[in-house]
């Protein structure tokens, strides 16, 4: 446990930072001043990131070893939230997909796909808010997709748990509204990254490089968004208005839902 707060920016703890949106993210925040705890499985690779970004930013960088689709790598990493004063940042980014149908979907696939993108997220993010809300400030941000909007052919399980990424932070943002914790989601579209190799994407037809957004792009947006108080930043999302429209149809359809009656049309 450290108990004497950092004079520095305070500590971010990024998950899924050995590669792709969570090693930007990471050096970003170093660039920052943030000392960073870096959270994957891959060890060689997560040590080398932390030793550079130690080295090129003068912050500390440590690198936490954990499976974030396992029990006892969600709860070393939620510990260190809980435990470590100088925690103010939390980027929940960790997450995988699957381009199959459901019924060509692996059953342990699925299993540590929802693990991973609900099971740790949801955790983690509880893990965040009890250590944010006792010390009366600290950032949340859960990087969800814009897969999550409407489903998609082909990834029946990931897109499913990038709509509860959606829903449940925006939860959390009611949960903290009127206090100095901060939550705010993060819905990337296509983006380059491994995760596109590791869902399949090598067998497949490469995407429209007019829809395919750099990783620091992306990162860069979301980090824009947060310094502006966004509370949902869609970094490739050009018109807005889109957004609120969105969001709008959906409390609408929340209110419309709750009647006694059956609709006219069922009777």
């Amino acid at each position: 446990m450290t108990n004497q707060p950092s004079p520095r920016a305070g500590t971010a703890i990024v998950t899924g930072a050995s590669s792709g949106i969570g090693k930007v993210y990471a050096e970003r925040l170093a660039a920052r001043g943030y000392d960073l705890v870096l959270v994957a499985r891959r060890e060689d690779r997560l040590r080398k990131i932390a030793a550079d970004l130690g080295s090129r930013f003068d912050v500390h960088a440590e690198a936490l070893v954990a499976d974030l689709s396992q029990a006892a790598g969600v709860a070393a990493v939620a510990n260190r939230i809980l435990n470590d004063v100088n925690v103010s940042l939390v980027v929940n980014n960790a997450g995988f997909s699957a381009l199959k149908p459901l019924t060509e979907t692996p059953d342990d696939v699925i299993a540590r796909m929802i693990a991973l993108n609900i099971t740790a997220l949801t955790t983690l993010s509880k893990a965040a808010l009890v250590a944010f809300k006792a010390k009366g400030s600290g950032t949340l941000v859960n990087v969800g997709s814009g897969a999550g909007f409407a489903s998609y052919p082909g990834i029946p399980v990931y897109g499913s748990t990038k709509a509860y990424v959606y829903l449940f932070t925006q939860s959390l943002q009611s949960e903290v509204e009127g206090s100095s914790v901060r939550v705010q989601l993060v819905l990337p579209g296509a983006v380059v990254s491994e995760g596109w190799d590791v869902a399949g994407g090598a067998s497949l037809e490469p995407l429209p490089e007019s829809i395919v957004m750099t990783t620091e792009d992306c990162v860069d947006a979301a980090l824009s968004g947060l310094d502006q108080g966004e509370r949902v930043t869609a970094p490739s999302l050009h018109d807005a208005s889109l957004l609120a429209a969105y969001e709008l149809a959906g409390t609408s359809l929340l209110q419309a839902v709750f009647d006694s009656r059956p609709a006219p049309r069922y009777t």
